[in-house]
């Protein structure tokens, strides 16, 4: 059973069904506002489903002779909604006056008069309705107003296409109308119906003014770029007559017809000058557009264009083209940017590259932002890419990415020595720059984190005559030493060494500038009127000042001493490395006693009371190692602090360029995935289309608008077997009606397919799909009520609209009439699932960290499984979640009782959910049961929840089935 065609909807809140003779009286008698207010009624009422048949004659009688502009207007939307034709099929006989009364209409003089019936009459499915009024149609067509040509124009293409036997020289028709046309919006329309109704006088229209194309307007170019899009897939052969046309609307006025035209010349060739053209129009659009939402939708464009192999060489001569856009402020456009141009970069381009990022550096030094800080660490992270990619520009760009260590930034310094230990690791050429660099920028450092890890950089990777520089830069952050006497005496007020010296340099640089001034004695204040004032003094308690002291010195003395521990160790490997250097007993004795000096005073100063927390276990046990290690000189120990510890992070680095290597590989097999039973091409026996055209832009768009769903391959949403999947049973098989649902979940709604069977020999009148929703769902708009004769059966359709990542729950019931009674079936609970909204996702250490430590929400589940082992539970729980594993395969390998991981997602609305997972069992008990529990963390209540829910839900299906 087909739905009765409705196009307009007016979202309305819950009505108060009003008496039908009610409404009949102030139709009748009310004045010309009463009759706007009960029309507006009346459309709403019809709308949530309501049927007034006896008002149809009462309108036409007191209200269609009304002039009215405001209820003209109405009564086009009332005939649109109201019900024309009786139970039987067949036309009512009150709409014949309804059809005469818009014939005079469209004999009005008033232009909108017309032009609205016009509009109104491309929404009739009545041919009964349309027959009389097509000469008055024809008419309209040499009218003197533009509004009412081209919608007469409308209104002669939706009949032709429905009913064209009621127009049958329609498309002569418009072909004469369209030569003589000068008005854009009317050539627009009659092109667009010869586009779809004659194409033969489209193109011949298109051929006869093909070189004044550029001059015609926006409107009528976009249907002449799908006229020349639709033609050249059809008939290849016409390719060359119209490419010309469409590289001359890359330079049309209109950005839409721009961006248009670029899409279509991709896809009728892959010549370079064409991919060219396109690429270099969308980077021009992103450029001076200023909405951020065109920009992005551009950028995607462009990836797109660079995932096909025979574009991607093209692109990569436009690097530079595509830097510009960084001069958007838009972080989310600068991230794609980036991530393009480093995906394109090749080896001839990267030194003018890397000189673009470097005066993108330089301009975020000054600029307070709020994503400036995020900027730089994506210019950080793309720099020390470039560096790795191409190890030729690494000399270059080190200098500049070292400045970044004294940001206040901690999130960019710290990727700035993340870059740093790659490179020097991987470029022992770089090692004596970096190390220069890296001593220079050392006192300027203002994070505890990143000075602890410059320290252990410069103690892996110093040698030779910088061992002393790093020594004697790291007393100068320390200050005086032992630490503790130098505390003592600025506690009592006196001064230190240090500020000795710094008071002397003071002295002499204000002797220089000390030339006589002139010092003024106190003199009595005297007021306006000649007496003397008196002043009262006040003496204030000194306040006390902060005492500035050096920068690891101030570390410690907040009771951070974890930087004292990595502190000892970097001062002993590199006394161990000086003593092999350096086969001089005395200066090795020197060097050794004055590292073992600092870790003591260190020690001291952690057990003294000073520092406002005291130095921990650990930290003093590690502190001891270190000592114990340069009194003793083990070799075991040596080695330990000699060559481990280098051998770790080589160590660490290969694994994770394993994994990059991994990952990439996968993206590479999933794109040459060839199914089976896929057609062979035999070039010989093509027609040549297939390889002259690019993609197929309905399939694209197709597949765009499936984005949202769990697969996005056109084959698996068409299949039946999906869509199997996806039916709820509503009602029982012995209920007298039998519902089911097939629930299709897309990105920011729900359609719900509901097959109603009437399984009695009764007649059921209004029967009508009730639906709730519970959680963030939202019933769009109501069902209508359906009319199923004995064992007939129709389908119902109800949208649901999605806002959130959270499970939610569709009920209601069916209600329907027989003869006798109104009767009700309680339909069973439809669940949606969060699975459909949450898709695998990919983030660093650091921001799973920052937003673990951000999000409020966190839900723990305890584990309470059959599995007994502990990696084919990690492996169900990501199934059954749609996350990520964080951590590497090469961390979990490996059987020891226990495993920790993270995991990751995002949702389709952007929301995050972070997951810890902490599982063990008994090695030595194979049959034991994994046991443990996971932390759930997200933004929302519901989100972490839900997933909690999920993860529940999921393990009791597993202990069911055992």
């Amino acid at each position: 059973m087909t739905q009765v065609p409705c196009y307009t909807i007016i979202n309305s809140p819950d009505l108060e069904v009003p008496n039908e003779m009610q409404l009949k009286q102030d139709l009748e008698k009310g004045d010309t506002n009463v009759k706007i207010d009960t029309l507006k009624k009346v459309i709403k009422l019809l709308l949530n489903g309501e049927r007034y048949p006896g008002l149809i004659m009462t309108i036409i009688r007191f209200v269609l002779p009304v002039q009215n502009h405001t209820i003209k207007k109405l009564l086009l939307i009332f005939w649109e909604i109201v019900p024309k034709t009786s139970s039987d099929g067949k036309l009512l006989q009150e709409m014949i006056l309804v059809c005469d009364a818009y014939r005079k209409d469209l004999q009005h003089p008033n232009e909108f008069l017309r032009g609205s019936t016009l509009r109104f009459l491309c929404k009739l499915k009545e041919p009964e309705l349309l027959e009389p009024l097509m000469p008055a149609i024809r008419a309209c067509l040499d009218h003197r107003h533009s509004y009412v040509r081209r919608n007469a124009v409308l209104a002669i293409f939706t009949i032709y296409k429905n009913f064209d036997w009621l127009v049958p020289d329609g498309p002569e028709l418009i072909a004469n109308f369209l030569d003589t046309q000068q008005d854009m919006s009317c050539k627009r329309n009659a092109f667009l119906m010869l586009l779809h109704a004659d194409q033969e006088r489209a193109l011949n229209y298109l051929a006869s003014c093909i070189d004044q194309v550029h001059t015609f307007g926006d409107i009528l170019q976009l249907v002449i770029v799908e006229l020349i899009y639709k033609v050249c897939h059809a008939n290849p052969a016409e390719r060359s007559r119209f490419i010309r046309c469409i590289y001359n609307l890359l330079n049309s006025s209109s950005n839409a017809v721009r961006y248009e035209a670029a899409g279509t010349l991709i896809t009728l060739s892959l010549a370079p000058t064409a991919i060219k053209a396109a690429a270099s129009c969308y980077i021009e659009l992103i450029v001076k557009e200023s909405d951020n939402n065109v920009k992005l939708i551009v950028l995607d464009r462009l990836i797109a264009m660079k995932e096909n192999e025979n574009m991607e060489k093209v692109m990569q001569e436009l690097v530079m083209d595509v830097l510009r856009v960084l001069a958007a402020p838009d972080i989310e456009v600068r991230r794609k940017t980036l991530a393009l141009a480093m995906d394109l970069v090749y080896s001839r381009n990267i030194g003018e590259m890397v000189l673009v990022l470097k005066k993108e550096v330089a301009k975020t030094h000054n600029v307070e932002h709020e994503d400036t800080g995020k900027y730089r660490q994506l210019l950080v992270r793309t720099l020390h890419t470039c560096s790795i990619k191409f190890p030729d520009v690494a000399g270059t760009v080190i200098p500049v990415l070292v400045e970044f260590l004294s940001d206040t930034n901690e999130l960019a310094a710290a990727d700035v020595l993340i870059f740093i230990r790659e490179a020097i690791q991987k470029f022992p050429a770089l090692r004596a720059l970096i190390i220069e660099h890296l001593i220079e920028a050392f006192p300027q450092i203002k994070s505890s984190k990143i000075h602890r890890a410059a320290v252990w950089i410069l103690g892996e990777y110093v040698e030779g005559g910088q061992i002393l520089e790093v020594i004697a830069a790291i007393q100068q952050t320390l200050g005086e030493i032992p630490m503790v006497d130098a505390e003592q005496r600025r506690l009592a007020g006196e001064q230190t060494d240090e500020e000795k010296q710094q008071q002397q340099q003071q002295s002499s640089n204000a002797t220089n500038n000390a030339e006589a001034t002139p010092t003024s004695n106190a003199s009595n204040k005297v007021t306006s009127d000649g007496t003397y004032a008196t002043q009262s003094a006040f003496s204030l308690a000194p306040v006390a000042k902060k005492e500035k002291r050096p920068p690891l010195l101030q570390y410690l003395m907040d009771g951070d001493f974890f930087i004292g521990a990595a502190l000892s160790a970097t001062l002993t490997k590199l006394a161990l490395r000086y003593a092999e250097i350096h086969p001089d007993g005395q200066s090795q004795n020197r060097l050794t006693t004055q590292v073992m000096l600092i870790m003591s005073s260190i020690l001291h100063l952690g057990k003294s009371g000073f520092p406002t927390k005291p130095i921990t276990n650990d930290d003093t046990d590690r502190i001891f190692i270190c000592l114990r290690t340069l009194s003793e000189r083990t070799p075991e120990a040596v080695a330990v602090f000699i060559s481990y510890c280098r051998e770790a992070l080589g160590k660490m680095l290969d694994a994770q360029h394993d994994e990059d290597q991994r990952v990439l590989k996968e993206k590479q097999r999933a794109a040459a995935k060839v199914q089976p039973d896929d057609p062979v091409l035999f070039a010989q026996l093509s027609n040549g289309r297939d390889n002259q055209l690019g993609e197929n832009v309905f399939e694209s768009s197709l597949n765009q608008a499936l984005a949202g769903s769990k697969t996005a391959q056109l084959s698996d949403i068409a299949s039946p077997n999906n869509k199997l999947n996806k039916v709820t049973q509503l009602t029982g098989f012995s209920d007298p009606v039998y519902a089911e649902a097939y629930v299709n979940v897309n990105q920011y709604d729900i359609v719900l397919d509901v097959l109603i069977v009437n399984q009695t020999n009764d007649t059921l009148q209004n029967c009508t799909l009730e639906l709730a929703t519970l959680g963030d769902l939202k019933l769009v708009e109501r069902p209508h009520p359906v009319v199923l004769a004995p064992h007939d059966f129709c389908n119902i359709k109800a949208n649901v609209k999605v806002s959130s990542t959270e499970n939610g729950i569709i009920f209601g019931n069916i209600v329907y009439d027989t003869a006798l009674t109104t009767n009700v079936v309680v339909l069973n609970t439809i669940h949606i699932d969060i699975m459909d909204y949450i898709i695998p996702a990919s983030c660093t250490d650091t921001e799973f960290r920052q937003m673990w430590q951000d999000f409020e929400w966190e839900n723990k589940v305890t584990v309470n499984t059959s599995f007994t082992d502990l990696h084919e539970y990690l492996k169900h729980l990501l199934k059954s979640t749609n996350m990520k594993c964080l951590t590497p395969e090469k961390a979990l390998s490996g059987q020891c009782g226990f495993m920790a991981a993270n995991m990751y997602a995002k949702s389709i609305f952007g929301e995050n959910a972070l997951a810890n997972l902490s599982i063990e069992k008994p090695v030595d008990d194979p049959d034991s049961k994994v046991t443990g529990h996971i932390r759930i963390r997200a933004k929302s209540q519901g989100m972490a929840l839900s997933l909690g829910d999920k993860i529940s839900s999921s393990q009791k299906q597993t202990v069911q089935a055992v």
